[in-house]
């Protein structure tokens, strides 16, 4: 449960996704990079376009365990040997993040094939060894901020109330078999101890967690990633079923909001959070 009001706010956990659309590692801390927590989403697999491939296509990547080592990034799956991804720099390719192109390395046919095996269809892993290339989208950025393969920004934080809240409505309208853990939205931080949907204003404002300093850049809108168990790769109805009906703001479903780090720092499990203007 989520401290009540009043409560200091509080890191409740840490997440990487060093394979983008691929399972987390959950972490006790974590550096601040310009462009997101350390190793977070430099990996990322694509199609023979370049295109970047997610579980709204392929759910079984929700099945593909990474984990970080000192030389890359170590692969598993069901059924599959694990597979060590180097990350040295090689063929340049071009990616493709929702029409967002950038130059990256190719990872090698090896890690072609593997990850083809997992999706059932061809696929290729490349390796974004320079994340100073991609600019984060026009808005509430400033110039010289970057992002790793993320969707738009370089952290995604979300509240624990806020899932308290929507679980509670999922449980009344549909059923408590339905209600969802905070891991079908897949942050990088979890706050405890706001109000739910208290990030709602914090939007164009600077927080702190511990000693890094964040512009909050804006809401999360939702797609049906959301209703993909970050374990098995199954679907279902929740969370966007009840999100459109009590989060749906100009057609988009809103859960979690945007942030970019001022600066560089380690973030840390039970770091004070506070609002700083």
């Amino acid at each position: 449960m989520s401290p009540g009001a009043g409560a200091a706010m509080r890191v409740a956990s840490l997440h990487v996704y060093p394979v983008k659309g691929c399972h987390r590692v959950d972490v006790d801390a974590a550096a601040v990079e310009p462009w997101g927590l350390a190793g977070d989403r430099r990996w990322l697999p694509v199609d023979a376009d370049g295109k970047l491939v997610s579980q709204r296509e392929v759910r079984a990547l929700a099945t593909v365990r990474p984990r970080l080592t000192g030389a890359g990034v170590r692969l598993s799956a069901p059924g599959l040997d694990d597979l060590e991804v180097p990350a040295v720099p090689g063929q340049p390719v071009e990616a493709d993040v929702w029409g967002n192109r950038f130059r990256a390395t190719a990872c090698g046919p090896e890690a072609d094939a593997w990850f083809s095996r997992v999706a059932g269809r061809d696929l290729r892993l490349v390796w974004m060894d320079d994340p100073t290339r991609r600019p984060v989208e026009p808005g509430w950025s400033r110039p010289g901020d970057v992002v790793s393969a993320a969707d738009g920004y370089p952290l995604l934080l979300a509240s624990a109330s806020s899932l308290d809240a929507l679980n509670t409505w999922i449980a009344a309208e549909s059923s408590p078999d339905e209600v969802v853990p905070m891991t079908r939205f897949r942050p990088n931080l979890v706050v405890e101890g706001s109000p739910a949907w208290a990030e709602d204003a914090w939007t164009g404002r600077r927080l702190r967690v511990g000693d890094v300093v964040f512009r909050v850049a804006g809401p999360c809108a939702r797609c049906v990633m959301t209703t993909t168990d970050q374990e098995s790769g199954e679907r279902r109805r929740e969370p966007l079923r009840t999100l459109a009906r009590h989060r749906n703001v100009d057609r988009q479903l809103l859960f979690a909001v945007n942030a970019i780090p001022d600066g560089p720092g380690v973030v840390r499990v039970g770091d004070e959070v506070a609002l700083v203007d």
